[in-house]
């Protein structure tokens, strides 16, 4: 007889080895101390969280055992004395009218569920006794708190708080938990929405008992009995509605996040208030992030401006779509060009217009500088620099370069991307643009600590706590990080970001503007000492707006957003890898003989293979300055500043202290000075690609020249056919069919210079 009991113990046993609920639970997202921003209901429709920790708040312990079992702590699982009273109470009512059930026989009946029969009785006894053996006391707790019903669709403590209360299980106060530890008892007959008298008197009840067995002092009871009962279901908290969507999609149950529940509330109040400024022009959406630069988790995740609808996009979570990154890419080729010696910091290049196959890319203002620093180029995005750097240092060299800093979405062919990839040709997500920002600042930083490996310092931003990405060996050094981030701290911002200061303040941040094509994206990023911030304003629909640029729409929000966290420490120059060296203070190249002001300054080891000075020279002239003078002829040689004749043409104009040579003595021949005619586009080599004018017809290739004598004449002749003669401004339309074609342009001393190039007209001609 003895054998029956003691196989269904077994038995009980061996079942409870198993999961004991498995119930879908709802999505819920938590911060980084696991306070709840968001969540939703489980697959079957219930509101089923997992609970914050493994055991019940202590005061609905308390109110559970007292209402519930105040002999849990003792009983094997069952309590003989109260299953004998429930069936005396039973038999003399003629019908149930109590259960007799302990906690952990209840724990059993929720996991076995089925219907309240005699024989399902038989097995939550034995069920009960095995999860004793299994189990311990405390656990037991958590199982029942985290899988009791509690009304309507609510499972659990932990939502149930959240429901009723608006607060986690943390914050309980007496009267709550006494609420709470009544409505499992039927939770279909007592719920806070109705039936309030029938809840108000059972919670009473219980407080009665807690204030008699000493559990309560008197003013504690007192307290607990006026507050008042909850109302109708609350809506969880919606903090990061966008993230909690996009995991969510891949996940079930708790996710412990790295937000920080305050930093997101305040960044998402600044995105929400300037969304709606931005709404009166028809930019509908907004997205920003916040990043900690040492480990790459992400502290503010605002996917979407709050109060965008679905008809707007509302519902996008644009930290992860795809966007044309605009100008963002500059800074990254900067610093490979620092390291690669192709460049100095403050190195001279060339602004001038250019063609490449068809490719005509111009600044924002449509204005040409001529030259213009490389630092200074990349403060104020200039396009045309940019484009030639590119040129100069290779489309698939600088395409492995973004994606080893992280960038991704660059995941076609240099082929596919060409010389656009620099302006925007590509595309990349809010989220991977700043992680690469983020990692730019760890490769500086990095540098010298003893503690870390400078080479291993990118990989991807974190969101979920605990989940890291491997690091990358970055192509990039800390010097070429270092002057790249101290270019975008420069005050020299173009036109349309004037006004900018007042945002950014005496703070130091690094930061950088893009504005695709269109104008369909505008973008703002920054770092500084420890923190990364993104932010991209624009359509989710791809329509552009006009004046849809970073610097007026996505800078104001990217400064407030700045204003939120900490500055961080004052960055250290990689000292190590850089040497003090004798600059020319006008060319910013290595200074040579003839340079009269020289700075000596830090720069990249790498950049003492750039070449000397180009542009200074022995100039022989007149004693006044006035011509230029063969020293037999009275002249004496004096450096002078002297820049190529196309870039003179665009530099002389904008710089007053830029004094071009004086001419030729009279009586003299000039031939002092070689350079004087140069040919502007189309460049030695170059594809020029003519599209069809409006009527139809083939365009013609707009060719310009510079010469540095004013009032030159300049005779123009292709493929040994004389074309025109132009004076003073050197550009004229040449009507070239398609094929290989020689251009020579003399002028009228005899000087000449010969320029081969193609022609090429796409489609079909006509």
């Amino acid at each position: 007889m003895l054998a029956v009991p003691a196989v269904v113990l077994v038995a009980c046993w061996a079942w409870a080895g198993r999961p004991l609920f498995t119930a879908p639970r709802s999505v819920a997202l938590l911060d980084r101390e696991g306070g709840l921003l968001g969540a939703r209901a489980a697959a079957d429709g219930q509101w089923r969280l997992d609970p914050g920790v493994a055991t019940p708040d202590p005061r609905f312990e308390a109110c559970l055992v007292r209402y519930e079992d105040r002999h849990f702590r003792w009983h094997p699982g069952i309590n003989p004395v109260a299953l004998v009273r429930a069936l005396w109470l039973n038999l003399r009512a003629g019908r149930v009218v109590s259960g007799g059930s302990t906690l952990t026989m209840q724990v059993a009946r929720m996991a076995r569920g089925g219907p309240r029969t005699v024989g399902n009785k038989l097995l939550d006894i034995a069920l009960a006794v095995g999860l004793e053996l299994r189990y311990s006391k405390d656990e037991l707790l958590g199982l029942y708190a985290a899988n009791a019903p509690f009304g309507g669709n609510v499972v659990g403590l932990e939502a149930a708080c959240w429901r009723y209360f608006g607060h986690g299980p943390q914050q309980l106060s007496w009267a709550e938990a006494a609420t709470l530890a009544v409505l499992p008892n039927a939770p279909a007959l007592v719920h806070p929405g109705r039936r309030r008298k029938e809840l108000a008197t059972k919670r009473n009840r219980l407080l009665d008992r807690l204030r008699d067995d000493g559990s309560l002092t008197a003013l504690e009871w007192s307290l607990a009995r006026e507050e008042p009962l909850p109302e109708t279901p609350l809506r969880l908290p919606d903090r990061a509605p966008h993230l909690l969507a996009t995991l969510g999609r891949d996940h079930q149950g708790s996710l412990r996040t790295t937000l920080q529940a305050s930093l997101q509330d305040r960044a998402t109040a600044v995105v929400a208030r300037h969304a709606e400024g931005l709404r009166a022009g028809r930019i509908m959406n907004a997205a920003a992030v916040i990043m900690d630069i040492a480990t790459g988790e992400v502290l503010a995740y605002v996917g979407n401006a709050p109060g965008a609808g679905p008809q707007d996009g509302g519902q996008v979570d644009l930290l992860r779509a795809r966007r044309s990154t605009g100008s963002l890419l500059k800074p990254f080729l900067y610093a490979a060009q620092l390291d690669a010696g192709e460049l100095l910091p403050d190195m001279l290049v060339a602004d001038l217009p250019v063609h490449y196959d068809g490719f005509a890319p111009g600044n924002y203002d449509g204005r040409f500088l001529g030259a213009i620093p490389a630092s200074a180029a990349l403060a104020r995005s200039l396009n045309v620099p940019a484009v030639r750097a590119l040129r100069q240092h290779g489309i698939d060299r600088s395409l492995a370069l973004f994606r080893a800093m992280g960038i991704a979405g660059l995941d076609r062919s240099a082929e596919h991307y060409g010389l656009s990839l620099i302006l925007g040709g590509g595309e990349t997500t809010l989220l991977e643009i700043t992680g690469a920002y983020a990692s730019l600042v760890r490769v500086r930083d990095a540098h010298g600590r003893s503690a870390v490996d400078p080479a291993r310092m990118v990989h991807a931003p974190s969101v979920l706590w605990g989940a890291s990405s491997p690091a990358t060996a970055t192509p990039l050094t800390a010097s070429g990080a270092h002057f790249a981030l101290e270019a975008l701290t420069h005050v020299a911002r173009p036109p349309e970001e004037a006004g900018w200061q007042r945002f950014a303040g005496t703070r130091r941040i690094a930061w950088k503007t893009g504005t695709s094509y269109g104008h369909r994206d505008a973008w703002a990023v920054g770092v500084n000492g420890r923190h990364a911030i993104g932010v991209w304003c624009g359509n989710a629909d791809g329509e552009g707006r006009p004046g849809l640029t970073g610097g007026r729409v996505a800078a104001p929000v990217l400064f407030e957003l700045f204003g939120l966290v900490d500055a961080g420490p004052v960055p250290e120059p990689p000292h190590d890898l850089l040497v003090r060296w004798p600059l020319c203070r006008r060319s910013g190249h290595r200074a040579q003989a003839t340079c009269p002001e020289v700075d000596t300054v830090p720069i990249p080891r790498s950049g003492l293979t750039t070449p000397p000075c180009p542009y200074h020279r022995l100039i022989s002239c007149t004693a006044d300055g006035r011509y230029r003078a063969p020293v037999h002829a009275g002249g004496t040689p004096r450096p002078w500043f002297v820049l190529p004749p196309a870039m003179e043409a665009y530099y002389a104009p904008t710089d007053p202290l830029y004094l071009r040579l004086p001419p030729p003595l009279p009586g003299t021949t000039g031939d002092d000075v070689e350079d004087l005619l140069e040919l502007v586009y189309p460049e030695p080599g170059s594809v020029v690609v003519l599209a069809r004018e409006l009527d139809g017809r083939r365009g013609s290739v707009v060719a310009e020249a510079a010469h540095r004598e004013a009032g030159a004449v300049i005779h123009w002749h292709a493929d040994g056919h004389y074309l025109t003669t132009t004076r003073t401004i050197h550009r004229s339309a040449l009507p070239l069919g398609p094929g290989p074609h020689q251009l020579t342009l003399s002028d009228t001393e005899g000087r000449s210079i010969t320029v081969r190039f193609r022609v090429a007209h796409p489609g079909p001609d006509r």
